[in-house]
């Protein structure tokens, strides 16, 4: 089984012992106390997922929470081996300055940054952004985006009088080094086509591993056709304790703490998203709270009131571990987690999880001597 990486989760819209909806539509809220996303606060996070040994930090992008490359830029210096997972949306930036912006950021961080492609699952909030594309043609003008970054990356001069995009004479003085490998998402056919072209990693939300499996065939076919090949990622939350009956524990009161309204509201206002992966999240918890655990220690009650990633490993430490191995048996190399809140579930995982699996020798900690 090949080794495993994971990474951890910056809460720049705000963190919470209680859950904390992301974008898609979907208010911001938390129904408890919300621990604002102040730079010291996330410093605190980002902090503790280095000590933990996780491999970098995913940071969101939306109008929802705070912008990602000002805030991780902030956190280059107060971190020494973390790696930051930077997310951004092509078409609302010139492919030429993001080139620019990447190369920049690896010279300041020395090679810490990753980058995590996101399309835009809502057309409104991109009117708001002067995006007026609908989401198929997001997808293709990404497609060129890509194409002319990559370009650039390998030292070209780039002309391209695409569809959506053009430059001329198009060249970057600076080239990032090493280059920032490419991370992409989406469950669309549009979204596939553009994934296996481009893609370093293809992300995914957490489905259980049959489903997830089907996606990772589905890629690798697409990927094969184009003479490349992806690895696999998955985004999931994580409520891992002593013992199964914390875990559980842990999650019901996490599940009490949503009033029966929020959860239509949120529902409803998720029903109308433009994402395939979003719907495909709504299909596991049907908006009920009964039947949430969808598979043995997976857990979809996060997605009755969360956009984006719905799922969580829910379990002792070994079971979570056991589960992490069901995903990795079908493709998944690399685990995207978070919990609530991201600071206090750093330190459950990275204390109860990760010794089991390098004990197993699946997972070595960033920056150990290979073996």
């Amino acid at each position: 089984m090949t080794e495993l990486k994971f990474h951890w989760f910056l809460p720049t819209a705000g963190d919470s012992r209680n859950i904390v909806s992301g974008g898609h539509g979907a208010s911001v809220r938390s129904t408890g106390a919300l621990r604002e996303p102040s730079l010291d606060y996330l410093k605190q996070v980002a902090q503790a997922a280095e000590y933990n040994r996780f491999d970098a930090v995913l940071t969101p992008t939306g109008t929802w929470c705070r912008d990602a490359w000002l805030t991780t830029a902030a956190l280059i210096p107060v971190t020494e081996r973390l790696r930051f997972l930077v997310a951004f949306r092509p078409g609302l930036i010139s492919p030429t300055l993001l080139a620019q912006m990447a190369a920049t950021f690896q010279e300041h961080a020395q090679g810490r940054l990753l980058l995590n492609v996101v399309i835009g699952g809502e057309s409104p909030e991109q009117r708001g952004y002067g995006d007026f594309l609908d989401k198929d043609a997001r997808y293709g003008r990404a497609g060129e985006f890509l194409e002319i970054v990559r370009r650039l990356w390998g030292g070209e001069k780039v002309n391209l009088d695409g569809d959506y995009l053009r430059v001329e004479d198009a060249q970057l003085q600076q080239l990032p080094d090493p280059l920032p490998e490419i991370y992409f998402g989406g469950s669309s056919p549009a979204a596939g086509t553009v994934a296996a072209r481009h893609s370093d990693v293809y992300l995914t939300w957490g489905e259980p591993p049959a489903q997830a499996a089907e996606k990772i065939e589905w890629i690798k076919r697409l990927a094969a056709a184009e003479g490349r090949e992806v690895r696999f990622g998955i985004r999931l939350h994580t409520i891992s304790r002593d013992t199964s009956e914390e875990a559980w524990t842990e999650a019901a009161r996490l599940l009490e703490a949503i009033p029966e309204e929020l959860v239509a509201q949120q529902q409803a206002k998720l029903r109308e998203s433009e994402s395939e992966g979003q719907r495909r999240m709504l299909d596991l918890n049907s908006g009920d709270r009964t039947g949430l655990e969808i598979h043995p220690n997976l857990w979809a009650g996060v997605g009755l009131v969360r956009g984006g990633a719905g799922t969580a490993l829910v379990g002792s430490h070994r079971e979570v571990a056991e589960l992490i191995k069901q995903y990795a048996a079908v493709g998944f190399e690399e685990f995207v987690l978070s919990g609530y809140p991201c600071l206090e579930e750093s330190y459950w995982f990275g204390e109860g999880v990760l010794p089991l699996l390098e004990a197993e020798g699946l997972w070595t900690a960033p920056g150990s001597p290979a073996r």
